[in-house]
């Protein structure tokens, strides 16, 4: 890949705005609306942020770490910075795209790079009936949450409810319980890419649930359905040699 005009993007965080600072210095930035490339500074939930926001330009985009985890972010240092960026290996991201309606009968849509999340919005439990592909898998799940996660999203929230790490190109989702009651031996299951999640909301008005979609936020749902737009993605660049690929694969064996 070969990239001439660089525009760059960065949170409101010191450490950001002192690596914009820096890139600016080591060259010639361009707008985004002029950019083939788009660098973005911060943590990976503003990488994130940096996905939805210029998906329309269907620029790629390489982010450096000026955040904490850093986990889709390449390592932040302005040497070679060209060299870097036309050596870096592609990957394209496909999202969730979700359909929410809410008690008021309105209907939310949104797409999600990581996860589409259910979850509970009282001291009540959830009781959520799942779908897929039009047939009834559970009638009654009894939770604090439910979420389809992507395998890029895999190591995030997924992960800290106990989810699979799903391999890049492996063509499944994750379906993860959050803190699931009944079924109690229930612990999720992988689902092929082209997959319709459903979910119904059983009792909302006493049992309230909201829905994110990344960053976005529905509450008081009564249905929720999620699929992989696969008409759409964003190209996310890496280093050859610390690949989402290979962060993914060896977060499988992190003790």
């Amino acid at each position: 890949m070969s990239f001439e005009k660089i525009a760059c993007v960065a949170s409101a965080s010191p450490e950001a705005q002192e690596g914009l600072k820096q890139l600016s210095d080591a060259l010639p930035l361009v707008p985004v609306g002029e950019a083939d490339i788009i660098v973005a500074l911060g943590g990976d939930g503003f990488l994130l942020r940096t996905l939805h926001e210029y998906l329309h330009c269907g620029l790629p985009i390489y982010g450096m770490n000026r955040g904490t985890v850093g986990f889709l972010l390449n390592e932040f240092h302005c040497g070679n910075v060209l060299e870097r960026l036309n050596n870096a290996q592609p990957h394209l991201l496909h999202p969730l795209r979700m359909t929410a309606t809410t008690l008021s009968g309105e209907r939310h849509k949104a797409l999600a790079f990581n996860e589409v999340a259910l979850l509970r919005y009282s001291q009540q439990s959830a009781h959520v009936r799942v779908l897929i592909n039009g047939r009834q898998r559970l009638d009654n799940l009894i939770c604090d949450g439910i979420m389809v996660a992507t395998p890029a999203g895999s190591t995030a929230y997924n992960l800290s409810a106990r989810g699979p790490i799903i391999p890049l190109g492996s063509n499944v989702l994750a379906l993860t319980p959050v803190s699931p009651f009944r079924p109690r031996r229930w612990n999720g299951a992988l689902l092929p890419h082209t997959a319709t999640v459903e979910f119904e909301i059983l009792d909302p008005d006493k049992r309230p649930v909201g829905v994110s979609a990344d960053s976005l936020e529905v509450r008081k749902v009564t249905h929720v359905a999620v699929f992989e737009d696969s008409t759409i993605h964003a190209c996310v660049l890496f280093d050859p040699d610390h690949s989402l690929e290979e962060r993914i694969f060896s977060e499988q064996f992190v003790h």
